[in-house]
């Protein structure tokens, strides 16, 4: 590129990021207030669930079930870095606000696709991660952006111009701690949990200023000596227990409580090196705002050997709970069962298994699962993947359904081994290999028929399940040709829009589970839609392999 060249380029730069400070919409704040009453501005989508209560369920109506099927491709943003795209954008006023790996943020044009800045902020080659170099998003507060950073920092960036105003950091990087969550913003704190659970870390949850990036508060998900919880853990076992947290929390404002799911324990998958229930790992936290002090915790799998990590999306809904009001909590875990909870003090109200499960015979009274280990060298269900993962569910208030992607049919053969701690390496008691069939072997459990080789496939497929909350029971399931790892969101117009492994972005009725439209964007769709509107056009838009695409109807 020539000096001419150079400068064009530069100048063209320059006058689209000048368009982008002129503009109205460019100055206004978003203050504490505005997240806090995000229903009543569904034209954005000002945090990573949506709003608080992280139910992914949007009152704009304008594409229905009777003009879904003219819904048409208006632009697309191709992502510049190689790997699996999940980032969860946020949209203020008609700006897209997206991350790239591993830690670059964007502010777009939300109805052309135009990039106004970018700020790239560059991981330190001491950083680890055990599952690829992912970022899930950011939150906005004010006038600023946070993002963490898979070397454990947390950056505030200036808004409408994209330049850092402080770093801060949030774990030892030496130590294999990393940041892949979207941040929470929560009143004036930034809230992130650390990743590193496969590294021998010791998890936890932190809050900052968000003003100044001061630490405000750390509740660690391991409760050390004299804590309630440590004698859960045997001798020094603690030190190096995993429990992270790397997905984003919810809150309940009335309460003034987080909710973090918090994920497996360290070493992996030797339960018998650790003995004891391993708290807080594989459970549900619930964390006072303003001081980050335990009020109370569930645990979905004590003593986890499965790699059950519970960094799933804790859904909340105040709805009539059999003929009572209640605050409840919906989970449908990694474990295989989906869990319904009083969100005020984490009791059990009810849990059910959603796929096939053999590692646990059903659960007691109080929701502990009743163990039933598998024969060395046999399959467990569901597989180390779980019988659903990360990826984020939805809850229409208007169905009363809670929609999820299942991985139905799948298996893991585990096997344990001593691991030593070694401080920044991986620290994984044993390893697995997935259960996987051969052509011509016998039927085991429920397979299915490929139709392209005639053979039974027992690597498991997709079930877009809608189950009811009330009776723990799926109402319709939608079968996928392959495992999804797609989030869900649902409308005011009763439709569900997700995706799958293989590429297709569908639009589903939510009442029925009829397809209405789908169209294949050429990607695996690992991250759930958002939807918005800008000057009366609703949008939705959806990160396909290394594309994000976004559509409305046809003019």
């Amino acid at each position: 590129m020539n000096t001419t060249q150079r400068w064009c380029r530069r100048l063209a730069s320059l006058s689209i990021l000048s368009i982008f400070l002129t503009a109205p919409w460019a100055q206004a704040q978003v203050p504490y207030e505005r997240i806090l009453n995000a229903a009543d501005e569904p034209n954005n989508w000002l945090t990573y669930n949506g709003g608080y209560m992280s139910q992914r369920y949007s009152l704009l109506d304008q594409i229905s079930q009777d003009n879904v099927a003219d819904l048409e491709l208006k632009w697309v943003l191709q992502n510049q870095v190689f790997g699996a795209w999940q980032s969860n954008p946020i949209i203020v006023d008609g700006i897209m606000y997206v991350t790239e790996r591993p830690n670059s943020v964007m502010a777009v044009d939300a109805v052309t696709g135009r990039v106004f800045w970018k700020y790239v902020h560059t991981p330190s080659e001491r950083s680890r991660v055990c599952c690829g170099a992912n970022n899930r998003g950011v939150a906005v507060l004010d006038d600023k952006v946070y993002m963490g950073t898979l070397d454990a920092r947390l950056v505030a960036l200036d808004r409408v111009n994209g330049q850092p105003l402080w770093d801060v950091e949030v774990g030892d990087v030496n130590l294999a701690y990393s940041v892949t969550m979207a941040p929470l913003a929560v009143k004036d704190k930034i809230m992130v949990g650390v990743g590193g659970g496969e590294f021998g870390i010791r998890g936890y949850v932190a809050a900052f200023d968000a003003e100044t990036g001061a630490l405000a508060w750390k509740t660690y998900t391991i409760p050390g000596p004299g804590e309630p919880g440590h004698d859960s853990w045997e001798g020094d076992d603690w030190e190096h227990g995993g429990a992270p947290v790397w997905i984003t929390g919810s809150f309940d404002p009335e309460l003034n409580l987080t909710y973090w799911g918090v994920g497996n324990p360290g070493p992996d998958w030797n339960a018998g090196q650790r003995p004891g229930d391993n708290l807080y790992s594989d459970s549900v936290i619930a964390l006072n705002a303003d001081s980050g002090e335990l009020e109370w915790h569930f645990q979905f799998t004590p003593n986890d050997g499965y790699d059950y990590d519970s960094v799933q999306v804790p859904v909340l809904a105040d709805i009539e709970w059999r003929g009572e009001p209640r605050k409840l909590m919906m989970w449908a875990n990694r474990n295989g069962y989906f869990y319904v909870l009083d969100r005020t003090d984490g009791e059990f109200l009810e849990g059910k298994p959603y796929v096939k499960v053999n590692w646990s015979s059903g659960l007691d009274a109080n929701g502990r699962p009743i163990p039933t280990p598998q024969p060395e060298g046999m399959p467990t269900y569901p597989g180390n993947q779980g019988g659903t993962n990360w990826y984020p569910p939805s809850f229409s208030p208007r169905t009363e359904l809670f929609y999820f992607s299942a991985w139905e049919n799948y298996a893991t053969i585990y096997r344990a081994e001593e691991s030593e701690y070694v401080p920044g390496q991986a620290f994984l008691g044993g390893g697995f290999s997935v259960l996987a069939p051969s052509p011509g072997a016998p039927t085991i459990g429920i397979g299915r028929t490929n139709p392209i080789n005639n053979w039974t496939d027992e690597v498991g497929y997709a079930a877009l399940k809608a189950m009811d909350p009330q009776t723990g029971e799926a109402v319709w399931s939608y079968n996928q040709f392959d495992v999804s790892d797609s989030g869900m969101l649902t409308t005011a117009s009763d439709l569900l829009f997700t995706g799958g492994r293989e590429g297709y972005f569908h639009a589903i009725d939510a009442r029925s589970g009829e397809l209405l439209w789908n169209v294949n964007l050429g990607g695996q769709i690992v991250m759930a839609p958002v939807t918005y509107m800008v000057d009366g056009v609703q949008y939705v838009s959806v990160i396909s392999g290394n594309g994000l695409s976004t559509f409305a109807l046809r003019n």
